[in-house]
């Protein structure tokens, strides 16, 4: 069978306020921004070490998708995420799950879970499999 998805474009995240988003996932998270528009309520950020990017705006009325303070099981990676999670916290952001061990059968991995200022939650960990 051909595939039928072949690459991840983006990830897009509705928030209430643009101005307290982008600066969270600017100045807190440490994404690169690569567009904004204040008109528009919307901003894009680089993934590092991906092409995907971030989009996050405000939900348009009637607009689909997730409502703002609902996203949760996007990952993110750290090699140590206890370090990420307290460097978060030292920038203001709000650590949701504090980084604890996990065992899995055959896998042992940290993961915290952090949230945006809207109650959007994403987890750091350093799983790899």
């Amino acid at each position: 069978m051909d595939e039928v998805i072949t690459g991840l474009y983006a990830v897009t995240v509705h928030v209430q306020d643009i101005d307290r988003a982008r600066t969270f996932y600017r100045d807190v998270l440490g994404f690169r921004e690569l567009t904004f528009s204040a008109p528009a309520s919307r901003v894009t950020f680089a993934f590092p070490g991906t092409s995907t990017i971030l989009r996050v705006h405000v939900q348009g009325p009637g607009e689909g998708g997730r409502e703002p303070g609902t996203v949760s099981g996007v990952m993110f990676w750290h090699a140590d995420p206890v370090a990420a999670c307290e460097e978060i916290r030292r920038r203001g952001g709000t650590i949701a799950n504090e980084p604890r061990v996990l065992e899995l059968p055959g896998v042992r991995f940290v993961l915290g879970v952090v949230a945006d200022p809207d109650g959007n939650e994403f987890i750091v960990t350093n799983r790899t499999d």
